[in-house]
């Protein structure tokens, strides 16, 4: 598939990205480069062949799913500027 330079000025414009009108030419070249390789992996046959996440089989180490406060509560507003009976002290903003 071709990617035209109006094409591209419109892709660049919705990714927010500003291009030059010089570099538009070869943005749209490279556009066009990563969808002729994505309909060449659509051609790959993998019927047969699970999904996988990682080219090593391995278990993904999970820890506990248990609610806690983390107790250390003291440590913890050791580092703020002001604390208050236990929480952190802001300065008041709304009038």
């Amino acid at each position: 598939m071709a990617i035209d330079i109006d094409t591209a000025r419109r892709v660049a414009h919705l990714a927010r990205i500003r291009v030059e009108e010089d570099d538009l030419a070869a943005l749209a070249g490279e556009l066009s480069g990563i969808l002729n390789f994505m309909e060449q992996l659509g051609e790959v046959d993998v019927t047969g062949i699970e999904p996988m996440t990682s080219v090593t089989p391995m278990r993904l180490v999970r820890r506990a799913d248990v609610v806690t406060d983390g107790n250390i509560q003291a440590q913890i507003l050791a580092n703020a500027p002001d604390a208050r009976e236990g929480f952190f002290a802001v300065p008041k903003v709304v009038e």
